[in-house]
């Protein structure tokens, strides 16, 4: 049986949920760039100091789940069975995290400001460089090659630039579409080498 989390880690969650919603509200009104820090503190009732207790940046708050979705991947990954090959392998790792999934509505909303702001796209990009650190030693591992070969991590930066082009396209294409089927045509293209 599973400890329960305690009463200062359900707070601190309950904490970081509702300083990233009033953020979020913010950010989706405003837009992000406009919207400061002292007004995401003055409207959730803290202060700069506790902001800095859960977010490192402003960018955490719209990107701060990326980094440890990335550990997700790295667990479904390993859980892939070693006969699957490393690009289908990937792939169901990915999708057993949902990176493949959208929510129509407010994810439209948020991926078009990430795609659009310069300072969360490059924090975005920082986050998928983690996904990579935490994926090649799998795909090594997969590959059964040494640490001279660049394959490991060719095929999983391209799987990762493969999911930033796909969510492009669907942000660019309002919406609409499958946001796996995007990752899968991305895929299919380098792969083919057309």
């Amino acid at each position: 049986m599973q400890a329960q989390p305690s009463l200062w880690q359900r707070s601190r969650e309950a904490a970081y949920a509702e300083i990233a919603r009033v953020a979020m509200e913010l950010f989706l009104e405003q837009g992000f760039e406009q919207t400061t820090i002292d007004q995401i503190v003055a409207e959730a009732g803290i202060s700069r100091r506790s902001f800095f207790r859960y977010f490192g940046t402003k960018e955490d708050v719209v990107l701060g789940d990326l980094a440890g979705q990335g550990e997700l991947v790295r667990e479904a990954l390993e859980a892939v069975p070693d006969e699957v090959e490393p690009w289908d392998a990937l792939r169901l790792a990915m999708q057993a995290v949902d990176a493949l999934q959208i929510q129509p509505g407010v994810t439209l909303k948020i991926a078009t400001m990430m795609y659009r702001t310069p300072s969360l796209r490059s924090r975005s990009i920082e986050k998928h460089l983690h996904w990579q650190a935490l994926l090649v030693p799998e795909i090594r591992r997969r590959l059964a090659v040494g640490d001279d070969d660049p394959a490991p991590e060719a095929i999983v930066a391209t799987a990762i630039a493969c999911l930033d082009v796909a969510g492009e396209r669907w942000v660019s294409g309002g919406g609409v579409g499958d946001l796996s089927v995007l990752y899968d045509r991305a895929v299919a293209g380098v792969r083919s080498g057309s």
